[in-house]
């Protein structure tokens, strides 16, 4: 399996029997309370819905899933995930020029930039190793801060409000963009 290195960090792509880390990681309601209000994720949700729906869009060749990302001198330990996938995957049109790019991370790397790297290692790789993305696009609730402070690290820049491309009922984020075409 392929792994991306930064000076900090590890980075390889889950699978589908990694359910406990992502167990582990939802388990914080910190973690989770720009995601869901701060409910913590069940094993039996973990089995029953993100699971099956990471089997819909992994797809190691492309870079499509989620990396998981440690510490490079504790490659046992965990941190969180950068999640690649199609814009709009699991709508009726998916934009696959156009990769979503998130991340969810335990609160002990906060403030240290590693989401951050982690994200760029792994936008670097796709650009470097595939021939047709055009955008790397990112969508947050509006009030998480901390998540849109990331997207603009990353060159990212405000496009628009819009109703959550992925969640049943009126959930409005914001949605940041950038061109990989452009130097930023």
């Amino acid at each position: 399996m392929e792994q991306l290195h930064t000076e900090r960090l590890q980075i390889s792509l889950m699978t589908l029997n990694d359910g406990d880390l992502l167990f582990e990681l939802d388990q914080d309601p910190a973690v989770m309370q720009y995601i869901n209000g701060g409910k913590v994720t069940s094993e039996q949700e973990i089995k029953d819905i993100y699971i099956p729906r990471l089997a819909k869009y992994i797809n190691p060749e492309r870079g499509w899933g989620l990396w998981k990302v440690s510490l490079k001198e504790h490659p046992s330990s965990f941190l969180g995930w950068i999640l690649i996938r199609p814009m709009y995957f699991f709508t009726l049109s998916p934009s696959y020029s156009d990769l979503e790019i998130g991340w969810r991370f335990k609160q002990s790397t906060w403030g240290r930039g590693i989401a951050t790297e982690s994200a760029k290692a792994v936008m670097e790789h796709l650009l470097a190793t595939q021939q047709n993305i055009k955008h790397f696009s990112a969508i947050a609730d509006e009030e998480n801060l901390a998540s849109i402070n990331i997207m603009k690290k990353l060159g990212m820049k405000y496009i628009e409000k819009l109703s959550h491309p992925d969640v049943e009922g009126d959930v409005d984020v914001v949605l940041y963009s950038k061109d990989t075409n452009k130097a930023n």
